[in-house]
């Protein structure tokens, strides 16, 4: 099978298999209209990859594919940049405060430990609350009479000092709020290694109150810049950027996605998010499991006297 040498990592890895996860992971991403940071990272955990490593790469894999992504939604029209670059302000605040923790619990040795308790707490919420929306919506499906969902309603946070207009979304409220969104996502980019899509995107429907229609292109414009960040302060400051890996990831991904956008069209959405919120639940599973598991080879380290 072919290997290929990762200095970063300093391991080898079977290019197929790389390459193929890549390739799942944009099917994933082609089927449910989602990054699929969440999900890479863990895959190369489960490989052998480093999770600092892992988390830097896959922020690096994430700027392309927010470009493009954003690009699409710009033909559109459904992106609101003023919002966008509120939140951008906050995100690269974060970015920049996130990569200084990562930095630090990697000197003192726990980067790895963070990284993978993170994802099971992540992962866990996450797919936990998109089963119960995804369930709602299959009742709802089957069940016309089913009550509709509430329309969002302003909030104390709307109101809080700083207030200003977003015309695109139709929307007057404090700044603070986006602003305060955009630095978790951008503390969530630095440490583990996601766009932050998971956490933006309920927060922008459901705290912000935007159109839904704006939320995805939005989300991706500052995601491109919180990312950029992260990868140029991991790459120089953490050293845990692997291009190579990197760019592996990013063409199995591109051919993946071409794919799963192709299975997307047969497949209803509320089967789609059912499924795809069982998938996070398992892949938080899986970590937590290695994470309680005795390693394979343990080994201590004694003090020898001279």
């Amino acid at each position: 099978m072919l290997q290929l040498y990762l200095p970063i990592a300093e391991l080898s890895v079977s290019l197929p298999l790389i390459l193929l996860m890549g390739a799942a992971v944009g099917v994933l991403s082609g089927i449910f209209g989602v990054g699929g940071g969440f999900l890479m990272t863990p895959l190369l955990i489960f490989v052998g990859i480093p999770p600092a490593i892992a988390v830097g790469t896959q922020a690096n894999q994430l700027v392309a594919a927010s470009v493009s992504g954003v690009l699409a939604h710009w033909r559109r029209r459904n992106v609101d940049f003023t919002l966008g670059l509120v939140m951008l302000t906050g995100s690269a605040l974060g970015t920049v405060i996130g990569v200084w923790l990562f930095s630090l619990l990697k000197r003192l040795g726990q980067i790895d430990l963070v990284i993978s308790l993170s994802y099971v707490l992540f992962l866990g919420v996450i797919g936990g609350l998109m089963l119960i929306e995804a369930t709602r919506a299959l009742r709802r499906r089957y069940r016309p009479s089913a009550r509709p969902p509430r329309r969002h309603h302003h909030s104390w946070l709307h109101h809080l000092p700083f207030r200003m207009r977003f015309p695109r979304s139709g929307l007057y409220m404090s700044a603070l709020l986006p602003l305060g969104i955009g630095f978790l996502g951008g503390v969530l980019v630095a440490i583990m290694g996601i766009g932050g899509g998971f956490f933006l995107v309920p927060a922008m429907i459901y705290l912000i109150g935007m159109p839904a229609k704006l939320v995805p292109g939005t989300s991706l414009f500052q995601i491109i810049f919180s990312t950029a960040i992260a990868t140029l302060l991991h790459a120089t400051v953490n050293h845990t950027v692997d291009f190579a890996l990197a760019l592996l990831l990013l063409l199995g991904g591109v051919f993946g996605a071409q794919w799963g956008t192709r299975i997307a069209g047969h497949l209803s959405p509320e089967i789609g998010r059912l499924s795809l919120a069982i998938l996070v639940l398992a892949v938080g599973l899986v970590l937590l499991i290695q994470l309680v598991l005795p390693p394979a080879d343990p080994f201590s380290l004694t003090l020898v006297e001279r």
